[in-house]
C-alpha cells in the first residue's frame, strides 16, 4: 500500500464509519498492518492509504497490535505533556506536540466485538494522533504555525523533486527504448 503524504486532500477530510467489519475490511487491516511495519510506523489510519474509513492500526512499545475500528474517544486527562512527534504521512519531520497524558477510547476490534481501553504514555498519544487522522487533522495541526508552514514547504519540495525523477526516468526510458526500435 502506497501511503499519502501531506498535499493530499484525502488526508484533510473527515472519514465515514465502517458499516460492516467484513473479509474486505479484515484484509484491509493485514495491509495496513503490513504496511505499518515496512515503513517503520507505531500507527497507520486508513485515510492515510486513501481509504476515508473510521480505521486505526497501531502497534505501541508494548508490542501488542491493536485495530480500532469506528472509535470514539470517551474521555481525556487534564494533564499534559509535550512530546516529539513524527508521521508516515510526513516523512522526516518531527515536531514536539502538546497531549493529554491519557486517555479513554471506545472502539470495535478486527472481530466487530466492541472493546473499552483506557490508555496512557505512549500508546495514548499514539491514539490521539491516529484517531486525529480520521478528522482530517494532522500532528503539524497541533503544534508550531511556523513548522507546520515549513513542512508544507519541505513535502512541496519533496514532491516537485520526486516528479522531475520521474520525468527524467521516463525521458530516459524512452529514449533506450526509441533507439533499441532504431537497430
Amino acid at each position: 500500500m502506497k501511503v499519502l503524504t501531506l498535499g493530499n486532500e484525502l488526508l484533510r477530510q473527515k472519514s465515514l464509519p465502517v458499516e460492516e467489519v467484513n473479509d474486505e475490511i479484515k484484509a484491509l487491516i493485514e495491509e495496513m498492518f503490513i504496511t505499518m511495519e515496512a515503513e517503520n510506523g507505531v500507527g497507520l489510519a486508513a485515510p492515510q492509504v486513501g481509504k476515508l474509513l473510521r480505521l486505526f492500526v497501531i502497534e505501541a512499545d508494548d508490542g501488542i497490535k491493536r485495530t480500532f475500528i469506528n472509535p470514539q474517544i470517551t474521555g481525556m486527562s487534564t494533564e499534559t505533556c509535550h512530546l516529539e512527534e513524527g508521521c508516515l504521512s510526513i516523512p522526516k519531520l518531527y515536531e514536539e506536540i502538546e497531549r493529554p497524558v491519557k486517555v479513554s477510547i471506545q472502539a470495535l476490534n478486527e472481530h466487530g466485538k466492541p472493546f473499552v481501553l483506557d490508555a496512557d504514555g505512549f500508546l495514548a498519544r499514539i491514539i490521539q494522533h491516529e484517531y486525529d487522522h480520521l478528522e482530517g487533522i494532522m500532528y503539524i495541526d497541533r503544534g508550531d504555525p511556523e513548522f507546520k508552514e515549513k513542512a508544507i514547504e519541505t513535502i512541496a519540495r519533496r514532491e516537485k523533486r520526486r516528479l522531475e525523477k520521474d520525468a527524467l526516468k521516463q525521458a530516459r526510458a524512452a529514449k533506450i527504448a526509441s533507439k533499441k526500435a532504431g537497430n
